[in-house]
């Protein structure tokens, strides 16, 4: 077992045992094994091999032993039993935004809850506010929390989704049977959140294609077998559906439940208008004719083209102004993946990051791109390990050194996740800021601010003169927390009026900023940064899934700074 997938067992444990009440001396033991694992810069099997585990701070014998034995074995007993001594459904609570594990404990305690359904009972009744510590607003609090967490278990995370979508995509398409294949959906639009999986096949034999698709081993539960439809229960809780058409009907099919809704209705009204019904199943005559169109459909590019319209791409097919830019042909050159020559914010070993400088530029590399920039957290952030200004500028000299050595074509440049704090000041010193190439700033704290503290926050920090970027503009974690209070039109205006820019965080659980915003706001002259907020080698690939958010943005490679080589990059930040 390697060490980040130990990390995260002992990181399970130190939360069962704060669920189950232990001594916190106890569970902070193992939290700070899992940073030990997670900062390490050396093989972990190497240490294990010379026994030199409990020369490491915080590294206790009983500790080591655990870590050695997974390592070796990949399993452990004393975990075992522990998570077989909670009850499934206190962990389940921790689903509950807002919910952590000492509130959970004392109403598992004082009422003898033990699943969300009696905790839901509990609030109803009044109970939990009336406990120590808790009162009427946190009673809301929680009932606001289980409502979300409703609420986001029937959506899924576009970039989780994709990964289970895709064998079964390249499976469909090298069935012998299948002609053409593809999902469709809010999948196929980039959404950044996906109810359900739907997929498309074209062919004129479909009961194998249905065998295969319902026989799968992911396949938790058959819901439906049909003769052109099936659907499925993933494991995991995702359902898929999987449509067969004719190969004649399959471009409208895939048009049509592509979708969006609205984008369709504005479809079918053109067509209406040049005297056609376009439907799933193909173009008729309006005249009321029963026959199919015989024209020369083979693509969706031919199906727009034959309503005079520019191909539009899925991602933006959602009635926001496409087809009014598709009838004058406005909407090419959107960013491609191969257009991004590097990125800004992410994270290393310094603070709460996965993998070192050196790993992270090496796979920086790999990946093709001109720069890599390592924005580690400021102290501030004492959860995530931030660094302090003398371990700051001692990364700077390291990120120097690198550099100097030729050791890679990659080149690191040096920034910081900046604190905002509370009052709008920035957690660094000016003199510290002074030696970044630049400044991203963000907030980590006081959430619960009001639109107006929180805006004026943020403007404050865009305001100071060492500020580049603003990070994870609403601190939204999609399916788990909302954003913050905060006017984001004003935030907008004051990045433009200071000539700063706005990120678009690739991490697929922020997006952020969202997407709906960037239309009006490039077109106005802001500038986009995408950065995957990478806290390991593979966060790095993350930036796909700002690519995909930036399409659906409007974005083209005008507006992003990362699309620019190094010399353009540094100029920029010289400014």
């Amino acid at each position: 077992m390697d060490k980040n997938a130990i990390a995260g067992i002992l990181s399970e444990i130190a939360l069962l045992l704060e669920l189950k009440g232990e001594n916190p001396f106890k569970f902070r033991a193992y939290q700070t094994g899992a940073r030990f694992l997670e900062s390490l810069d050396e093989g972990l099997a190497v240490i294990v091999e010379e026994g030199r585990l409990t020369a490491f701070k915080g590294i206790g014998k009983a500790l080591a032993q655990k870590i050695e034995t997974l390592q070796q074995t990949g399993q452990l007993e004393y975990y075992d039993k522990l998570v077989a001594s909670v009850p499934p459904g206190l962990v389940e609570m921790l689903e509950i935004p807002g919910l952590g594990a000492k509130k959970i404990k004392a109403v598992h305690e004082a009422l003898g809850v033990d699943t969300i359904e009696k905790l839901q009972a509990a609030c109803d009744s009044g109970e939990v506010a009336a406990l120590p510590g808790f009162g009427e607003k946190s009673q809301v609090k929680i009932i606001t929390g289980i409502k979300n967490r409703e609420a986001y278990g029937k959506r899924h995370l576009w970039w989780k989704v994709f990964e289970v979508a895709e064998p079964i995509l390249v499976g469909l398409r090298a069935l012998p049977a299948v002609e053409q294949a593809e999902h469709a959906g809010s999948l196929r639009r980039r959404l950044e959140t996906v109810g359900d999986l739907d997929f498309l096949v074209a062919s004129s034999d479909p009961q194998p294609v249905m065998d295969w698709f319902t026989g799968l081993d992911s396949v938790s539960e058959v819901t439906a077998h049909g003769e052109t439809k099936s659907s499925v229960r993933l494991e995991g809780g995702l359902q898929a559906d999987l449509r067969v058409v004719p190969p004649q009907q399959f471009v409208f099919a895939l048009h049509h439940f592509t979708g969006s809704k609205d984008h369709n209705v504005r479809m079918r009204q053109r067509a209406l208008q040049m005297g056609f019904s376009l439907t799933e199943w193909g173009l008729r005559p309006e005249s009321g004719s029963e026959e199919l169109l015989e024209e020369n459909i083979e693509n969706e590019v031919d199906l727009f083209r034959f309503l005079n319209l520019e191909y539009i791409q899925p991602e933006l097919r959602e009635d926001l102004g496409e087809i009014e830019a598709a009838e004058t042909g406005k909407i090419s050159g959107l960013l491609e993946p191969s257009d991004i020559k590097g990125v800004f914010h992410n994270h290393t070993t310094a603070s709460d990051g996965h993998n070192t400088l050196d790993e992270m530029v090496a796979e920086a590399e790999k990946l093709g791109w001109e720069y890599l920039g390592i924005a580690d957290h400021s102290k501030a952030s004492f959860q995530a390990n931030g660094l302090n200004e003398e371990r700051l500028l001692r990364q700077v000299e390291e990120i120097r050194r690198i550099n100097e050595s030729g050791k890679y074509t990659t080149r690191l440049l040096t920034g910081t996740e900046c604190d905002i704090l509370p009052t709008g000041e920035l957690d660094f010193s000016d003199s510290a800021l002074a030696q970044l190439d630049y400044v991203v700033v963000s907030v980590h704290s006081s959430f619960s601010q009001s639109e107006e503290e929180m805006t004026s926050r943020i403007i404050k920090a865009i305001e100071h003169p060492h500020s580049t970027m603003v990070g994870h503009l609403t601190g939204r974690i999609l399916l788990r927390r909302e954003p913050y209070k905060i006017d984001r039109q004003k935030v907008i205006d004051a990045a433009l009026a200071n000539g700063k820019i706005i990120e678009l965080n690739a991490n697929p659980s922020r997006l952020d900023m969202d997407w709906r915003l960037w239309r009006s706001a490039a077109e106005k002259g802001l500038l986009c940064a995408i950065n995957p907020d990478a806290h390991s080698t593979e966060g790095l690939h993350y930036y796909l899934a700002g690519v995909n958010a930036a399409r659906k943005g409007w974005l083209t490679p005008d507006s992003v700074l990362n699309t620019k080589p190094l010399s353009q990059v540094l100029k920029y930040f010289s400014r």
